[in-house]
């Protein structure tokens, strides 16, 4: 084994190669278990990012469920989730394509059950004996803001699926998520919430009794569990008597548990710990009630996973990988998951607790040495305000091949991330590794309103979104300054949606920056309250100010209304099917960069949108960015296809 070459930090060949990124690694998530069947969902970008069913069997092995053209997705509140389910033998999905929904019955191919224009469908559940299919309904045939209900489909029915649009069990509020009936078919559970709350700020947890008129199926006796001032998430049934949900009613989300129908909620192992995420998408499972009785659960402590085994009060650690959501159970008392290593890609993994696992599907096969692959360093820094602890993950750079002079520090890539309520995670990614291979360190803030904290630390963001964010990015990086870990003269901040008005603002806002990238971000914060979809057509109530009152906040918080603030280069890409930040944002914001003579690049993708999935895409924007930042840097890059143009240059 030879020495490491001594190369400038940034220019290093790096094994991390966008064939790797964008065309041979798959996107794997949304792991089901159905008796002795695995079941996910995997985004391939070498067929244009068309996502498929994929099921494993002990007997069969994989195969693909859904054969083109079917593309499984949803795109009800445009980020989708929830857009399959199994159970008994049974299967229910979306077609992303035109919203149609398809039921597989065992053993027989796949028979559309709707495909009626302008609805979108989402969060499906079977009832136990698998006649009836409850989801959400998304309405978009009317103008102005759609519609959200719960309905219900007879899954062994011949009516016509052009007029069939599913029977409306629940009407009424801006929102509805997570229908869940009992194990007995007994009972509906559901939760709902109103403008302008979002769904991590106050929701309500429903119950109805289910019986059946005409022929039809429908609701009785409704009631209300859990309403007020707390957000009530992931409902789930531990038994035909028990129901149990994520609440944050005492600060963070642990889990409560209801008798139905008349039990008062009970805590159950309460910690200082998050069991449950931001309800961005439909589907997610942060818990799983087993037959003993017990849990499996996520807790999110201090920013970080773990798995634990509650045991009445107690909760015991356990070894079970690194799940991204909770395991699925099979028939066999082994589990199945989306494991998400620190130092390994994603994979679909089969195993049992505090036991040896196996791999299913790998997202890719990853040719890295150990020291190829850059680790999370948790950090703690203090923030301006005095009461608060800043907190990111940090990352240096490696590469087993090469290291930096000894005279020289490392270039550093700040990353703010999306929602703005979100977390940023330590496990394996390759929008840390692309650079960190290269010689770049990175950090990764999870700035005040992150989750993973607490619900305080969560609504520290609440009125001060582009300036709580912006301080505590500031704050990482002096912090790194300050311990000689990087090089204070070359560092860049990159962020995506949400992120992308933290990108912008931070560059106003101090010289700090070299340089800036905004994936698909916020730029004008009056259009996209006034443009934006139905979701988070209020979220920026809590964020910046009720709007119109707070017109004048709207505008000092805005990039575009800072642009004369900017003298650092920034790299804009956006997708033109963009429908959360319209592509119009990134336009104007470069429009006023061009008009100060401030150099930019701008660049467009056809058919994207809120994120980018095609290989072509993910290729050519990883090397646009990598080349931006060795132009501002002062460094060739080499082996890249397309050189960056700067306008204004």
């Amino acid at each position: 084994m030879t020495d490491p070459a001594i190369r400038p930090y940034g220019t290093w060949p790096s094994p991390v190669t966008t064939a790797l990124v964008a065309g041979k690694t798959l996107g794997l998530g949304n792991v089901q278990a159905d008796g002795e069947a695995v079941y996910w969902l995997e985004t391939r970008p070498a067929e244009a990012g068309r996502t498929v069913l994929v099921r494993w069997t002990a007997a069969g092995g994989i195969s693909d469920v859904t054969p083109p053209p079917f593309d499984i997705g949803t795109r009800a509140h445009e980020y989708g989730g929830g857009a399959y389910v199994a159970a008994a033998g049974r299967i229910a999905f979306s077609h992303r394509p035109d919203g149609s929904v398809w039921i597989v019955p065992p053993g027989r191919a796949p028979r559309v059950l709707c495909t009626v224009p302008g609805l979108r469908f989402a969060d499906f559940a079977f009832s136990p004996d698998g006649a009836t299919l409850f989801c959400v309904r998304e309405d978009h045939r009317a103008p102005g803001e759609p519609t959200s209900t719960l309905v219900a489909f007879a899954t062994d029915g011949d009516a016509d699926p052009a007029t069939q649009p599913g029977q409306v069990l629940v009407s009424g509020p801006d929102f509805v998520s997570s229908p869940r009936p009992s194990p007995d078919g007994a009972w509906l559970a559901w939760i709902e919430w109103d403008h302008p709350a979002m769904p991590w700020d106050a929701t309500r947890l429903r119950l109805a009794g289910l019986t059946t008129r005409d022929g039809h199926t429908a609701l009785a006796d409704l009631r209300t569990l859990a309403e007020g001032d707390a957000s009530v998430i992931e409902p789930s049934w531990a038994g035909p008597a028990t129901l149990l949900a994520a609440s944050d009613r005492d600060g963070w989300w642990n889990l409560l548990r209801w008798t139905v129908p008349d039990g008062a909620a009970e805590a159950i192992a309460p910690m200082q710990a998050e069991i449950g995420l931001p309800h961005w998408v439909f589907g997610q499972r942060s818990y799983l009630p087993l037959p003993d009785g017990t849990i499996l659960a996520i807790a999110i402590e201090d920013g970080a996973p773990r798995t634990l085994h509650l045991t009445g009060p107690v909760a015991r650690p356990v070894a079970l990988g690194h799940p991204a959501q909770c395991p699925s159970l099979l028939a066999d008392g082994s589990f199945a998951w989306l494991d998400t290593p620190p130092d390994d890609a994603p994979a679909i993994r089969l195993g049992r607790m505090n036991a040896p696992s196996r791999v299913l599907r790998a997202a890719a096969t990853l040719d890295l040495a150990p020291g190829d692959i850059a680790r999370a360093e948790t950090i703690r820094f203090p923030l301006p305000d005095g009461r608060h602890t800043g907190h990111a993950f940090f990352y240096p750079p490696a590469n087993s091949r090469f290291q930096g002079p000894a005279d020289e520090r490392p270039p550093l890539i700040v990353m703010a991330h999306g929602g703005p309520t979100g977390r940023a995670g330590s496990a394996f990614a390759y929008k840390v590794q692309w650079w960190t291979s290269r010689g770049f360190a990175v950090v990764d803030v999870n700035y005040r309103g992150s989750t993973g904290f607490g619900r305080a630390y969560r609504r520290e963001l609440e009125g001060q979104w582009g300036i709580a964010d912006v301080e505590d990015c500031i704050a990482a990086c002096r912090h790194l300054i300050e311990t000689g870990r990087v090089d204070p003269a070359r560092i860049a901040i990159r962020g995506s949606s949400a992120g992308g008005l933290t990108v912008l603002l931070a560059l106003a806002n101090s010289d700090l920056f070299a340089a800036g990238a905004s994936l698909y971000g916020v730029t004008d914060l009056r259009a996209l309250a006034q443009e934006t979809h139905k979701f988070e057509s209020r979220y920026l109530d809590s964020l910046v100010g009720l709007w119109p009152a707070a017109e004048a906040t709207y505008l000092v918080r805005s990039p575009l209304t800072r642009a004369d603030a900017i003298r650092t280069p920034v790299l804009f890409l956006h997708g033109l099917a963009d429908a959360v930040v319209p592509p119009a944002q990134a336009r104007a914001m470069a429009d006023a960069l061009a008009a100060n003579r401030i150099p930019h690049a701008h660049y467009t993708f056809e058919g994207e949108a809120h994120g980018f999935r095609r290989e072509e895409t993910v290729r050519r924007a990883l090397e646009l960015e990598l080349d931006f930042y060795g132009r501002i840097f002062g460094f060739t890059v080499p082996d890249v296809q397309e050189r960056v143009v700067l306008a204004e240059e």
